[in-house]
């Protein structure tokens, strides 16, 4: 028995030596990791900082090879899912044409704070807060305008901000373009339905699909029949790896990842079903003082393409254009990085 009980113990010793030794080379990776994407570019910039808006520190990352090209502001979507664990992946792909600004919008990613788990979010709050991010980003950088790229709801959020304060931007961008929320969910539901033809799994998920309910409920059933039938964000894959990028995030620490993975988001799931979220709206806004281009994949239902095919043909816009990609669902950032950066450095070439 004692023999028995000193070979437990030895074994247990050698695991726990393993599991040390394995931790302290994951750590020392990712430190050589983070001191490689750390670095600043020569004549470039790489910089993060906390910014003062509305009474509240909200985060940002600047990277760009040289300080003298235009300014982009990438706003993420959600609301309230910053993407800041892993974006500046895809967005240094930009940074050769752009110096790219990532911003975690207030109360969410690295710019969370559980103080403000009370504030209730309005148009005019979220409007106040691009108007003001915007100022201080024309300020520090040095110039008189910027472009604006917004994904899915931060193209919702972008493309009112280039309506109501046109003067502060040079071109919009909207990829993953929202046109109204209410007509989205509906064609959705549509959507669903041709898909689901006689499953009866399927049509129990319909059912949850109450357009005046958006519940905890409602877009669990629309997330999981996404995922049935290969429209989910990351349907496509990734053409890099999201797990290394997160492991050599040069912005992150661990404590960093814990609060992350540990914010309560629920400001922004009473927001997603007000009266407030519904005064972002597009219908019939579409005088645009600045040029427009979108950038939408054509298996994309979570914002669905066919109606932002449909609002861009209506736009009226100095320039505008339409980019198509094929086999692509909501995640293209991510699934075709490389595709979407080319075409983004033709937008910028166009502008530039």
């Amino acid at each position: 028995m004692k023999k028995i009980f000193r070979i437990i113990l030895k074994t247990l010793k050698w695991l726990l030596i393993a599991l040390a030794a394995v931790i302290v080379i994951f750590l020392v990776v990712r430190f050589i990791g983070q001191k490689i994407y750390n670095r600043t570019p020569e004549g470039g910039i790489n910089e993060e900082m906390y910014v003062d808006i509305n009474g509240t520190k909200q985060w940002i990352s600047i990277y760009g090879q040289d300080r003298d090209n235009p300014v982009l502001l990438y706003l993420h979507g959600g609301p309230g899912s910053s993407t800041s664990t892993y974006d500046y992946a895809f967005t240094r792909k930009w940074s050769d044409v752009y110096t790219v600004v990532t911003w975690d919008q207030r109360n969410c990613g690295k710019s969370y704070s559980a103080d403000q788990n009370d504030t209730v979010l309005t148009y005019d709050l979220m409007m106040s807060d691009g108007l003001e991010m915007t100022k201080y980003l024309l300020d520090y950088l040095g110039k008189e305008k910027l472009t604006l790229l917004g994904h899915s709801w931060g193209s919702y959020f972008g493309c009112n901000l280039v309506l109501a304060y046109p003067e502060y931007y040079e071109c919009y961008i909207g990829t993953g373009q929202l046109v109204d929320f209410y007509q989205n969910e509906i064609a959705f539901k549509e959507e669903a339905i041709q898909w689901a033809g006689d499953d009866e799994e399927s049509k129990r998920l319909i059912e949850k699909l109450n357009i005046n309910d958006f519940s905890t409920e409602y877009f669990a059933a629309r997330n999981a029949l996404m995922e049935k039938y290969g429209y989910h964000m990351f349907a496509d894959g990734t053409d890099y790896s999201l797990i290394a990028a997160q492991v050599f995030n040069p912005y992150y620490s661990l404590g960093d990842f814990y609060k992350f993975f540990n914010s309560d988001l629920s400001v922004y799931e009473e927001f997603l079903g007000s009266d407030e979220f519904n005064k972002f709206s597009l219908l019939g806004r579409t005088d645009y003082q600045v040029p427009y281009y979108n950038i939408n994949g054509d298996k994309d239902y979570q914002t669905n393409y066919l109606i932002a095919q449909d609002y861009f043909e209506s736009v009226n816009a100095p320039r505008k254009n339409m980019y198509i990609m094929e086999n692509t669902t909501h995640g293209l950032l991510e699934s075709k990085s490389e595709e979407f950066s080319a075409i983004l450095h033709e937008i910028a070439q166009r502008e530039h």
